[in-house]
């Protein structure tokens, strides 16, 4: 274990631990290492095996090898989360491993242990389906079934993994350092007087977020004429916005009618691993509804061939993965920082930049990883949407039909300008910071991107669609005499 003694808040920090290994003797070390290197070669290349054989041979796309595709993905991993680090410390004279590093480990570790625990129960019931009903099997044993058994399992598992490296953390934070526990939100830089218009104001603004995606995901769910690829990723969006509102909002509620407005150490991480991740979630989800409505429009043809319901899948569970593995990255980097006298967070949710600004630490990583990973995050996704619609109206124009013309403008026109006020907001904040910039203009921006745009979502995506108002309609119809008016 070693520890370094920081100036700024005359603190002692452990920096790394160090792992014992194997209680083994040293003349024992060389087989032992010999037979875990094997068994880690043949676990990679076995599972590998499987899941080449599953995607090249047809007759095997079925529920059962698709979890049992995820089951051999989740084997390499749980198994590459430890050996590796073994078979290294075997061979080293330090066997160490850093704080960060240790947080990382153990979080992917709970996270494909977990994992393996669902897709197992997961693969009983489809044994159990298969056997006792297997006239019906095709029916139970939906794709839509098997793709949101996948989905669900694999985001539990990064949630369960996730409580439980936040709690760690937190105890490691709180072990030999005199920290803070909590931090003040100022909020919104309004005048007292103002809070009750303020109030009311976020509070419609949250609940026609709230009751404008609910009725999305209803319509979709509710009508088969939807279960195509386009409404598969609205639903993820819209779910995506409810969360990414309900983040932020009810805490932002809450402090405008308390005296205190804090909110713990813990909370505030948990918040920013949420923050991120419906955030980046987003941002993924807008691009597979921009290359959806690109391939519908420039090759109508065969849109059923490229988008097919396991590419679909698979843009979603990918979506959802790679969200939750960046906001871990950054929750755990800010996890090793230090905050020692300021509490004060200028902001009305625990922002990055704005827990920076307080830490008492080196955030020199942290700074280069936002970079870094902002750029991959959020410009190349911006850059392929832009990419897509510019491609959808040089394909109509090519054709040219007055009609046709109106309503991809029209279209590609409120969907951009949605697209632009979220990832303008989002990089002007995080990837191009000004010096100048006020605390009243960055909290304006924030507000563009965390409530304004999923509010606009459900409007620019649904109401001004014939098929959901189609299906709107059906609902109201379904629902307008519940009973049969027979004698």
């Amino acid at each position: 274990m070693k520890q370094v003694h920081d100036e700024k808040g005359n603190q002692t920090i452990i920096s790394e631990f160090l792992l014992l290994g194997l209680p083994i003797q040293p003349e024992m070390k060389a087989p032992f290492y010999a037979l875990f290197l094997a068994m880690y070669l043949t676990t990679i290349l076995g599972n590998t095996l499987i899941i080449l054989l599953i995607h090249v041979d047809s007759h095997l796309h079925t529920p059962m090898y698709l979890f049992l595709s995820n089951l051999s993905f989740s084997d390499m991993c749980f198994s590459s989360v430890t050996i590796p680090k073994l078979l290294g410390n075997m061979q080293s004279k330090k066997s160490v491993i850093s704080y960060p590093g240790c947080l990382t480990q153990m979080y992917f570790f709970l996270f494909f242990g977990d994992l393996e625990s669902f897709l197992l129960v997961a693969m009983a019931y489809d044994r159990y389906v298969a056997i006792c009903y297997p006239l019906h099997y095709t029916v139970i044993m939906s794709p839509k079934l098997c793709s949101s058994f996948v989905v669900l399992s694999w985001v539990l598992t990064a949630f369960h993994a996730l409580l439980h490296t936040l709690l760690i953390s937190y105890l490691m934070s709180h072990g030999n350092q005199t920290i803070i526990s909590e931090f003040l939100l100022l909020g919104l830089p309004i005048q007292p007087e103002m809070k009750a218009p303020f109030y009311a104001l976020f509070l419609a603004m949250y609940l026609t977020t709230i009751l404008g995606n609910t009725l999305i995901i209803l319509l979709i769910h509710v009508d088969s004429h939807l279960h195509t690829a386009m409404y598969l990723f609205l639903t993820n969006l819209s779910f995506s916005d409810m969360c990414f509102s309900s983040v932020t909002i009810p805490k932002l509620l809450g402090n405008m009618q308390s005296k205190k407005p804090a909110i713990s150490y813990p909370g505030c991480l948990t918040q920013m691993y949420f923050f991120l991740f419906f955030a980046d979630l987003e941002s993924f989800l807008l691009v597979a509804m921009a290359y959806d409505r690109y391939v519908a429009i420039c090759y109508p043809l065969h849109y059923t061939v490229i988008m097919s319901p396991k590419l679909c899948s698979s843009l979603v569970v990918l979506s959802w993965v790679l969200t939750a593995f960046h906001a871990l990255l950054h929750t755990l980097l800010m996890s090793r920082l230090s905050f020692c006298a300021n509490n004060i967070i200028p902001h009305f949710f625990c922002d990055m930049s704005a827990l920076l600004k307080l830490a008492c630490s080196d955030t020199q990583l942290n700074e280069l990883v936002i970079f870094v990973m902002g750029g991959l995050i959020l410009v190349v996704p911006f850059l392929l949407i832009i990419t897509s619609y510019a491609r959808i109206i040089s394909s109509i124009l090519r054709v040219p039909s007055v009609r046709g013309i109106r309503k991809a403008f029209s279209t590609c026109g409120s969907h951009l300008s949605v697209v632009s006020l979220f990832y303008g907001t989002v990089i002007g904040l995080y990837l191009c910071p000004s010096t100048n910039s006020s605390t009243v203009k960055e909290t304006v921006m924030s507000i563009m991107y965390t409530v304004v745009t999923p509010m606009l979502n459900p409007f620019i995506y649904s109401l001004r669609n014939k098929d959901m108002k189609g299906a709107f309609r059906k609902l109201l119809a379904a629902r307008k005499f519940p009973f049969s008016l027979r004698p």
